[in-house]
């Protein structure tokens, strides 16, 4: 059985699916033939025009607004993919917030707001899904290479809160996986994205941490998403896959 025919009929929803890695998880799984909501905060536009693509390659897509950072929306967010689309199969956690800096200047409200989203969101919005997915069901969760490697300083509250995700992901392998359904985080390195473009100031430091010495496309860690959503990846939970380009190595 081929991931296409795996993935017909299946309903995705992929946080923060407006841009970067979301929306290329997004149409990659719509062109596995699934259907596929994502949620954005501000970028209304940009969620819609993937929801566009969604339908040009003629799946249904659906545009929510959904603040990660938000309790009663995270953990709502399943309940309204169901409701839509009538079913949930797929739960990609992509939404996530960076602040980097000195540990001294990092204030309570930044370390509430990198915890609200990377953290307490994840695990809302996975709580919010676990009840609709049935045998088959995926949970798949953006990391960060810097859960493997911290190649310098200020970056010790991004690190904790994805760190945070492996426990989680491992827990929920054990919780879910009497009823078929598997979880798995997948950590990316530096890819070129609007928030970090791969011609941006920091980049050629980036790079230079990678083995292949260059940026990974939102379209490489798609396709790790992907399989892992997939049937072919069945036997696969509570499992940590580096798309880093070396960064860990």
């Amino acid at each position: 059985m081929t991931s296409q025919e795996t993935m017909n009929g299946k309903v995705a929803l992929v946080t923060g699916g407006s841009r970067g890695i979301g929306a290329a998880t997004a149409l990659r799984l719509a062109r596995e033939g699934a259907d596929v909501a994502v949620t954005y905060v501000n970028g209304k536009e940009a969620a819609e025009d993937v929801v566009r693509g969604v339908e040009a390659l003629g799946r249904r897509g659906l545009a929510l607004r959904a603040d990660s950072a938000d309790p009663v929306e995270s953990g709502s967010v399943a309940d309204r993919v169901v409701a839509e689309f009538g079913r949930l199969d797929v739960l990609v956690n992509n939404a996530g917030v960076g602040v980097l800096g000195p540990l001294e200047s990092l204030s309570l409200e930044d370390v509430d707001r990198v915890l609200d989203v990377n953290v307490r969101g994840v695990f809302l919005a996975s709580r919010s899904a676990a009840p609709h997915l049935g045998d088959g069901g995926r949970i798949v969760t953006i990391g960060s290479c810097m859960t493997q490697r911290v190649p310098g300083p200020g970056g010790t509250l991004y690190a904790m809160s994805k760190s945070a995700l492996t426990g989680l992901t491992k827990a929920l392998a054990r919780e879910l996986g009497a009823r078929g359904i598997t979880a798995n985080i997948v950590h990316p390195g530096p890819v070129d994205t609007d928030m970090n473009p791969a011609d941006g100031p920091y980049a050629p430091d980036q790079s230079a941490m990678t083995a292949v010495g260059r940026f990974g496309a939102a379209e490489e860690v798609a396709s790790m998403v992907a399989y892992l959503a997939s049937g072919e990846a069945a036997y696969v939970t509570g499992a940590e896959f580096s798309v880093d380009g070396g960064h860990a190595a």
